[in-house]
């Protein structure tokens, strides 16, 4: 019965996400940094062997574009949560035209 089992669900571990993958991941032009980094952590989840804490941080960071990656990577000791409160003031910097969005240069 096991043995069915497993090969049933064997796809869900073979299909689950690399590193590479979610290295590459980047945010959508719709999304706000809060929807996008929910997605990325929920994706970053699925890979397997499972990710530490500070290794699935630094991946984080370094997904990033250059104008948030320049300023989140002085933080990437920090929890998960901390980056994403950081990069939500990033965005919000960025949209009242406070930090300079390099990318629209």
């Amino acid at each position: 019965m096991a043995s069915d089992f497993m090969d049933r669900f064997r796809f869900n571990t073979e299909n689950a996400p690399g590193i590479f993958y979610i290295q590459n991941l980047k945010k959508k032009q719709t999304e706000t940094v809060h929807e996008y980094s929910t997605r990325w952590r929920s994706e970053a989840a699925e890979v397997r062997p499972a990710l530490k804490e500070e290794k699935m941080i630094k991946l984080f960071v370094r997904a990033q574009d250059s104008q948030y990656y320049e300023r989140l990577m002085v933080i990437e000791n920090h929890i998960f949560y901390d980056i994403i409160k950081l990069g939500d003031k990033i965005e919000e910097g960025i949209n009242s035209g406070m930090v300079t969005n390099f990318e629209a240069l």
